[in-house]
């Protein structure tokens, strides 16, 4: 995938590059989407879903660590490791047969477990702009 950056100055917006992405994303992917808090990540990962054809409600998965939607062309292994004290933990989730099974995953805050994360990933980073509006964001793919 080609590097982009997309400037969103709404929700819609950057629920709408979540959407592109998953449109794209073929079984094995790994999304990589890190930015500060209230960044807009749920916001594009309910967009990814839809791009991927999932119909239900996509929620952070932050109390349970990983979300499975099954509904859409390809499986949505959605992390959200905000809350991941170590990679013993990571661990303890089965994350590798997320990683290398047949579906997608979607890791917000990757950042905090980089030392287990596969080459070859898809970076999406989402930074805010307060000079630009309230609601803009920069997001960057890589």
């Amino acid at each position: 995938m080609e590097n982009q950056v997309i400037e969103s100055f709404c929700e819609k917006d950057t629920f709408e590059a979540g959407r592109m992405l998953g449109e794209g994303c073929q079984p094995g992917s790994i999304v990589l989407l890190n930015g500060g808090l209230g960044a807009g990540k749920t916001v594009f990962t309910k967009g990814f879903g839809k791009g991927l054809g999932i119909e239900e409600v996509i929620n952070s998965p932050t109390f349970t660590i990983v979300q499975v939607y099954e509904t859409g062309r390809i499986p949505l292994y959605h992390f959200d490791v905000y809350r991941i004290g170590s990679t013993e933990e990571m661990e303890e989730t089965g994350y590798e047969d997320y990683f290398f099974g047949n579906g997608v995953c979607l890791i917000e805050w990757a950042g905090l477990i980089e030392e287990i994360i596969p080459d070859g990933c898809i970076k999406v980073n989402i930074s805010k702009n307060p000079e630009k509006g309230f609601d803009y964001r920069l997001i960057e793919v890589c």
